[in-house]
């Protein structure tokens, strides 16, 4: 009798380990053998945009294979991303995901046995290389670089010639040369150079990338506020803004569109994502101009390009994962069509070298003088630093945003600096 119930037990283990592979192979194939992955991503005119046309290049070549793209808010995303790997289960969560870079690190520090290692699948060289630090960690490449941030410094003809000067006279310049042609500018049209929202820190993040300097050291883990020479010269080149009286104050996003589109600034210092948002006033075609970011001028190693924002795609360590690795290589990690598609059509400068040049890079845009500013964007994208954004980016803008409202009261940079970094330690140990 023993014998008996020992192996129907043993009979009974074998069918529950057959039924549980059944079931893990279902959550991929279906009984007509098509392979399912889903894909996680915000912003329907853009992130969500860009996946759809990956999905009819690639379903058109795998008809096998069903690619379910769902929109959530990225806030969203995080948030069921830390809920799911802090369980230590992947259920529930998607095949591919799309990661803001300032936020990657946190994921791959926090949760590496979670993610594919995409190292053997796409080549991280033929990417922009300020994009591969954040998509990597401890020597493997994690993500597939997305979208490119690169920045330019968006300037308005007419009040430039108005105030006697031309787009030359702003190209490749540092910060101090752009506040004294906003004071011109200022002076002579009564409009201001920038819009800025005290609040927002990308115009800070931008200044300090130009030199390769981050909030963080190179562990990306360590507060690197006070003594880094960059970002108090950005401070100071922030503060130096506002007390030059060219900076139209704006407090949310709606008031910053309305800043230009209404053309009450002379300038748009900001990621190239920003320029459907800029040609949707159509009365101003024609009168602007796209130049470089400005670098910071006392810092020698600062350069006229950086980046704010940018994102790219993982890959989870689940059912499908092969799948959806194979759904990132023929895509985002190769297609030079489907870049050119992405530019055309809604405006997505990729970060793929190979895409950065082709028909829809040679473009002129009749908005903007009718110069090929998108090829202007791709070739800024390789010049952008490389920095390691780590763990704590948004961590440290809360305090910084803090004390840089205190500094714009008064507070001596150095202090200011030194308080932050004294905060930051004190919160991130």
């Amino acid at each position: 009798m023993k014998k008996m119930t020992f192996l129907l037990l043993i009979a009974s283990l074998i069918l529950l380990s057959a039924c549980s592979s059944n079931s893990e192979k279902a959550a991929t194939t279906t009984d007509s053998g098509k392979k399912e992955i889903t894909v996680w991503a915000w912003d329907p005119n853009f992130n969500i945009a860009a996946l759809k046309l990956a999905k009819d290049r690639y379903v058109a070549k795998h008809p096998d294979v069903t690619v379910n793209i769902v929109e959530y808010a990225q806030n969203d995303i995080v948030q069921k991303m830390n809920a799911g790997l802090n369980s230590g289960s992947t259920k529930g969560l998607p095949n591919v995901v799309l990661i803001e870079d300032y936020r990657a690190q946190n994921f791959l520090q926090a949760y590496p046995d979670s993610f594919h290692d995409m190292s053997s699948t796409i080549k991280a060289t033929d990417f922009a290389d300020y994009k591969i630090g954040p998509t990597s960690y401890n020597g493997k490449q994690y993500g597939v670089p997305f979208d490119s941030g690169v920045m330019g410094l968006y300037v308005r003809t007419d009040y430039l010639e108005q105030a006697g000067y031309k787009v030359a006279d702003l190209t490749n310049i540092d910060w101090d040369k752009f506040i004294e042609i906003g004071k011109a500018v200022k002076q002579k049209t009564g409009k201001e150079m920038l819009t800025q929202d005290p609040n927002d820190l990308g115009l800070i993040r931008g200044m300090i990338q130009t030199a390769g300097s981050w909030y963080l050291k190179e562990d990306g883990k360590t507060p690197n506020l006070a003594g880094n020479p960059a970002l108090k010269e950005a401070l100071l080149t922030y503060k130096s803004l506002f007390d030059a009286n060219i900076v139209k104050m704006n407090a949310d996003w709606s008031q910053f569109l309305a800043a230009f589109n209404s053309g009450a600034v002379a300038s748009v210092p900001t990621g190239n994502w920003i320029t459907p948002s800029i040609k949707a006033e159509a009365s101003q075609s024609g009168k602007w101009a796209v130049v470089p970011f400005p670098k910071l001028k006392n810092i020698p190693e600062s350069v006229n390009a950086s980046s704010l924002g940018g994102s790219s795609w993982y890959v989870l360590n689940s059912d499908g994962q092969d799948t959806a690795a194979d759904f990132l290589k023929e895509t985002f990690g190769t297609d030079q069509e489907l870049y050119q598609d992405m530019l055309s059509k809604i405006g997505i400068v990729g970060s793929l070298n190979a895409a950065s040049s082709g028909k829809a890079y040679d473009v002129e845009d009749p908005y903007f003088g009718g110069d090929k500013v998108y090829k202007k964007f791709a070739e800024w994208t390789k010049q952008v630093p490389k920095v390691n954004y780590g763990l704590h980016t948004y961590a440290i803008e809360d305090i910084m945003t803090v004390e840089i409202q205190n500094y714009l009261n008064g507070k001596d940079v150095d202090a200011v600096l030194k308080d932050a970094q004294g905060q930051a330690e004190a919160q991130l140990k």
